[in-house]
């Protein structure tokens, strides 16, 4: 004889239902990220002409080094925003030639104001006589760097206050110094105590102060004026479309 059959439940219990812990967004879905499947992209000719504008500026600064003792040469603002200045070049060069980020904006930013302030003091006060690879060559090589290989939109207002802070060290360096220098020709003759009291000296600083921060200020409005030189659009090859239906 064989076993009974157990009789089939008329009501069956109905299961529990399956907790959604998350839910996928559309815009994670529908695309994918072009830096996740694209490499970066390398730019040997930027790194080309980033070295010669440092080689450019090393030049000038040994140049004037020829000419003068190294501790007066070094005093000067120009020589040290060309020091800086072909620092930040051979820095730039190497992110471009590797494919890497380029430099914070704040730091190349910095880099063309000082060499761009030393070139308009040079020509519009005429104080000194110095080489033209420091005042006019240099400067105006950085700023076409600038324009034709960078890309607008980085600058923001509050560097422009920032970058005031090194040459407001810078004259407080140069009255420091004053005295130093004070048997042979004063190194800025606008910004010489011993020549025109700290009263005349200060306003002046007052006044070049302000010229320095328009000029950053409008620095920072032509980087967001300016058209983009650089036209890399991404491309990841494939794009994932939402389910039909």
């Amino acid at each position: 004889m064989t076993a009974p059959i157990p009789p089939i439940p008329r009501d069956i219990p109905e299961l529990p239902a399956i907790p959604r812990t998350h839910r996928l967004l559309p815009s994670t879905v529908s695309t994918v990220p072009a830096a996740a499947v694209v490499p970066p992209v390398r730019r040997p000719l930027a790194a080309i002409l980033r070295v010669l504008i440092a080689g450019t500026a090393a030049a000038g600064v040994a140049f004037e080094l020829r000419l003068d003792s190294a501790p007066r040469v070094l005093s000067h603002f120009a020589i040290q925003a060309d020091i800086l200045l072909a620092v930040v070049m051979l820095l730039s060069a190497r992110r471009a030639w590797t494919a890497r980020k380029p430099l914070p904006a704040a730091l190349t930013g910095a880099a063309l104001l000082y060499v761009t302030i030393t070139s308009l003091t040079h020509h519009v006060l005429a104080t000194t006589t110095a080489s033209p690879l420091v005042h006019t060559v240099t400067p105006v090589a950085a700023l076409l760097e600038w324009l034709l290989l960078t890309s607008p939109d980085r600058l923001r207002l509050r560097h422009a206050a920032t970058w005031m802070a090194y040459p407001c060290a810078y004259l407080l360096f140069l009255l420091a110094v004053a005295d130093l220098f004070a048997p042979a020709a004063p190194l800025y003759p606008f910004l010489d105590p011993a020549a025109h009291g700290y009263r005349h000296t200060l306003t002046n600083a007052l006044l070049l102060g302000l010229s320095f921060y328009a000029l950053a200020v409008l620095l920072v409005a032509l980087d967001h004026a300016r058209p983009n030189p650089i036209h890399h659009r991404a491309k990841t090859g494939f794009r994932l479309q939402p389910p039909v239906g």
